[in-house]
């Protein structure tokens, strides 16, 4: 299940973080990889302990959290630091699937991966997030500002830059619904009944399909 949303950062919001960015020398990607993932890992990325990009992950993590379509999407419970990678020519990252559970700072199961784009796409060529979904892979290159949420266990990999920079923040989240179809089924039903209520009002037959997705959802969270 891939989900694309946009506008989840505002000009200002990332207008900050090009900033943190410019002024921030930056790190090995290899710095936070392990096994497998030191040999595909090319790229670069911000230092965690940076007091100023501990504020822009924490800019990030208020973004997620404000925005409904994220919600619906991942159902958030806890949510990794945010890494800041940067792409420049001549890098990128090989096929790999992400880590079950992220040891650091304290144990998280990866339910969801996020990527957040925080390059004009215009900017750079190359770079583009590929995710095979068993026989068919999604090219996926965004305006800065939108995200693309995936399953962390699907093979993906960074195709490599060939001009410009591509700068991005990943994270992951642990859900609620640990159970990718549950989210998909819970997912579909908040869209179903957004759409009906745009386009029928305030209807009973509505709230009986509410009370359905509440149900579920009390069937089905983790809490």
């Amino acid at each position: 299940m891939l989900t694309r949303i946009d506008n989840v950062l505002n000009a200002d919001e990332l207008a900050s973080i090009a900033s943190v960015y410019a002024r921030v020398p930056a790190v090995s990607g290899k710095s936070t990889a392990s096994g497998l993932a030191c040999e595909l890992k090319v790229n670069l990325q911000l230092p965690a302990e940076d007091a100023a990009v501990k504020e822009i992950s924490r800019l990030v993590l208020t973004a997620l959290k404000r925005n409904g379509e994220f919600y619906h999407a991942a159902f958030p419970r806890r949510a990794f630091p945010p890494m800041f990678s940067r792409y420049e020519p001549g890098m990128q990252y090989g096929d790999h699937v992400d880590n079950s559970v992220m040891a650091a700072p304290n144990p998280l199961r990866t339910d969801v991966a996020v990527t957040l784009f925080l390059s004009d796409p215009a900017s750079y060529d190359g770079g583009e997030l590929v995710i095979h979904d068993g026989p068919s892979a999604t090219a996926i290159k965004l305006p800065a500002g939108s995200l693309i949420a995936y399953p962390p266990h699907f093979l993906h990999h960074v195709a490599p830059v060939t001009r410009g920079q591509r700068d991005a923040a990943i994270t992951w989240v642990e859900s609620l619904v640990r159970n990718l179809e549950q989210r998909r089924v819970l997912m579909n039903i908040d869209r179903a009944l957004t759409d009906l209520h745009a386009r029928l009002g305030d209807q009973p037959e509505l709230h009986r399909l509410n009370n359905c997705y509440h149900t579920l959802m009390r069937m089905w969270a983790e809490t």
